[in-house]
């Protein structure tokens, strides 16, 4: 194997195929139409946000916590070569087998390679991120085998041949009377009577589901954490699928990014705390599932893990945006993102939406690429992300670093000015001179011209129209401040107020 990140035994790693079709404004503008998606996902987002408040609130140690995350992932980014290393070995002496991916068109390969070996056609998933970002089950599809998830919303956004709109709710767009058309409309064997009641549909999932966990040979899972001093995977998730995949089948397959490392089981405990009350709000999660090797007839006898880059280094290479894959893909940032409420994930057009979205895939496959450019712009810089997330990764000032990294991949290359050139231009030339602010504001008041009757401003020309195409401006005033200055201090009984009193003695 060639060189990673200065270590022989690790290759180099490229990027992958996280490519949108289209631009975010395009893609936002277009679901920004869709009011049955806003109100989905203000319901959705409201409810896991309220919950998450709650636990996070019974925690005095809650910051402290945060802090510990922050500095296990540091660490962890800044020995990550070391740590491979060590779980590799670890993992390898208990039975494992470890397969290295440079990018996604690797990563398929072996994972279909390693299911052809068992004769098998069939698969059943875990959820997951990684297999998500790489394309597994559309690869899989092309040849000839059929990767059935086994999360219940994953297995919803599967039936309906849609795309998961939430890294942790993948089917956050979808309500439950929804649901139960696609579970109609989709799945082998539903019952005609089958009504919208969560309960019911659940175990019509299970039902469906059943048969594949006692028939399944081979799973293929994500992973959540890895230890490097013993070489154990950890999954966590909420409604045991995951258990049963990873403990039935003969063939275990995992799939995971080098980031998800961690030194040993006493940093696991911070992010056991951290992680089930960022994501879903709970104290801790329902299932944990833990696993280190092959253990004679017990659990799959047959262990493989896949260690992806697909663009990592290049994120791990930005020393400004590194810190993005510190992220424990909880989504808490995307339960706060007024930007994403609106516009729902798919218009990031990325495995990863939301705030988390907008800087890892420019980072992991970079700046350049169109569907990516737009990203950074796609937030208000509240800093509600921020505040949120468990291992507090500063993502708006990432989104700042990218929009520079942006503007300054695009100078020199341009060779007619754009609107936004022509006027970064003139406000320079302008807020250089306060003579120069004057000029400019002494003509503010033609602006009432364009008000009308009603005092607003609802249509601008040119790259102004997007800010007047959701919104009004209201009419400049008759004056400027310094022309209504000026005046008020030129005034007589203001000057004979300020004047101070004169001496009697020189009256005389």
């Amino acid at each position: 194997m060639s060189t990673f990140l200065g270590m022989p035994s690790l290759p180099v790693f490229g990027t992958g195929n996280l490519h949108a079709s289209e631009s975010f404004p395009k893609a936002a503008h277009r679901e920004l139409g869709n009011a049955q998606l806003r109100a989905n996902l203000g319901h959705a987002t409201h409810t896991i946000r309220d919950k998450r408040l709650k636990v996070v609130a019974e925690l005095p140690d809650w910051e402290q916590l945060r802090d510990a995350g922050s500095a296990i992932k540091e660490s962890v980014m800044a020995r990550l070569p070391e740590l491979l290393e060590q779980f590799e070995e670890n993992f390898t002496a208990r039975g494992g087998v470890i397969h290295w991916a440079r990018d996604a068109e690797e990563a398929n390969g072996i994972v279909a390679g390693l299911i052809r070996d068992t004769g098998e056609t069939e698969v059943v998933k875990v959820k997951s991120m990684a297999t998500q970002e790489i394309g597994l089950n559309e690869y899989l599809e092309e040849q000839g085998i059929a990767a059935f998830e086994t999360d219940l919303a994953e297995l919803i956004v599967q039936l309906d041949h849609d795309k998961p709109s939430h890294i942790l709710v993948p089917a956050i767009h979808k309500n439950r009377t929804e649901i139960r058309d696609i579970f109609l409309r989709e799945m082998p064997g539903a019952d005609p009577h089958l009504t919208d009641d969560p309960a019911v549909l659940a175990m019509a999932a299970r039902a469906h589901l059943r048969r594949k966990f006692l028939t399944a040979k081979v799973a293929v899972s994500g992973a959540n954490f890895a230890l490097a001093d013993s070489g154990t995977l950890a999954v966590v998730e909420s409604e045991g699928n995951g258990r049963m995949c990873l403990t039935l089948p003969e063939t275990l397959i995992t799939v995971m990014g080098v980031e998800k490392l961690l030194p040993g089981w006493q940093d696991l405990e911070v992010f056991m705390q951290l992680l089930p009350r960022s994501s879903t709000g709970e104290r801790m999660n329902p299932y944990t599932s833990l696993w280190t090797g092959v253990t004679k007839g017990d659990g799959p006898q047959d262990m493989h893990l896949v260690l992806l880059d697909n663009g990592r280094s290049a994120a791990l290479a930005d020393e400004m945006g590194r810190s993005a894959l510190h992220c424990i893909r909880c989504s808490a940032c995307m339960n706060v993102c007024p930007v994403y409420e609106r516009t729902g994930g798919h218009a990031y057009g990325s495995t990863y939406p939301g705030p988390i979205g907008a800087i890892l895939s420019p980072l992991m496959t970079g700046i350049e690429a169109e569907e990516n450019n737009s990203l950074p712009y796609a937030s208000s810089l509240c800093g509600a992300c921020y505040d949120a997330c468990p291992v507090k990764i500063n993502i708006p000032d990432i989104l700042v670093h990218l929009r520079s990294v942006d503007v300054d991949s695009k100078r020199g290359k341009k060779k007619i000015p754009t609107q936004m050139d022509v006027g970064m231009k003139a406000a320079s030339w302008a807020l250089s001179s306060g003579k120069r602010l004057g000029l400019v504001e002494k003509g503010l008041p033609i602006g009432r011209l364009a008000a009308g009757r009603d005092r607003k401003i609802t249509k601008l020309p040119g790259i102004a129209g997007g800010w007047t195409q959701s919104r009004d401006i209201p009419a400049p005033p008759a004056e400027s401040f310094r022309t209504w200055w000026a005046k008020e201090h030129q005034r007589p009984e203001i000057e004979g107020a300020r004047k101070p009193p004169q001496d009697k003695g020189d009256q005389a």
